[in-house]
């Protein structure tokens, strides 16, 4: 007996959503100096898991 295995439904789509993740991220640090940089993506990190700094 063959099993079946059901059709894949592709609802979230992995490469385009890191694309877009990846020219946001672009645009938002192009004109910044790299304290500018350091300061924003610790500030994103802290917004994003407030958990991990629980110490």
């Amino acid at each position: 007996m063959a099993t079946r295995t059901p059709p894949l439904r592709k609802d979230f789509d992995a490469v385009a959503f890191m694309r877009k993740q990846r020219d946001k991220i672009s645009k938002d640090i192009a004109n910044m100096d790299f304290e500018e940089i350091k300061e924003y993506f610790s500030k994103k990190g802290r917004a994003k898991r407030p958990a991990a700094n629980k110490g």
